[in-house]
């Protein structure tokens, strides 16, 4: 459960890694928060859920693909828009906004609200899965950091427009499997 709640912030955190230059020092630090951000917001939200029980399940149910969806297209949409305007520029880098980063693990997280609901029977294992599903998104999303950060040093692609992509296709992927699925 964890890897698979995982694999949206390692999908975002290529798309990062592919944005930046392999050679700025200056945004080193910033993965770090970015994958601790990932993982706060992973296990934090089987927590919400969890405590709030059957009271908001249906609501998390009905509007969270809904709001990944808007979040991460957003995002993406916005990245697809500025790749083509930068298309002249030789170098394209990650935007590392702390707001940016928040949308981001909240948009990636949304999915994971519906585990604490799967968790209320278990009680007892509810802060070792909070705690697995944390560290699952951090080390996937470092992992997928530095995939893509040495992937976009050695293909010189428009990262800015797939990590644009990347970021609609997980919104779509999120809204399908949670409306059409369902």
């Amino acid at each position: 459960m964890a890897v698979g709640l995982a694999m949206d912030c390692f999908a975002i955190s290529i798309a990062q890694g592919l944005a930046t230059d392999i050679h700025d020092h200056l945004h080193r630090p910033k993965p770090a928060l970015m994958a601790l951000l990932f993982g706060v917001f992973q296990g934090g939200m089987p927590l919400i859920s969890y405590y709030a029980g059957g009271l908001f399940c249906d609501f998390f149910h009905t509007f969270a693909p809904w709001i990944a969806l808007i979040l991460l297209g957003f995002i993406g949409g916005k990245m697809i828009w500025e790749s083509q305007q930068k298309r002249e520029q030789t170098s394209q880098t990650a935007e590392w906004g702390i707001g940016r980063l928040l949308l981001l693990a909240v948009a990636t997280s949304i999915d994971a609200l519906a585990t604490g609901v799967i968790l209320i029977p278990y009680p007892e294992s509810l802060w070792t899965a909070v705690m697995v599903i944390g560290l699952t998104s951090m080390l996937l999303s470092v992992a997928g950091y530095l995939i893509g950060m040495f992937a976009g040093e050695r293909f010189h692609m428009n990262a800015t427009l797939i990590g644009g992509l990347i970021l609609v296709a997980i919104g779509l992927k999120i809204w399908i499997e949670g409306v059409c699925l369902s």
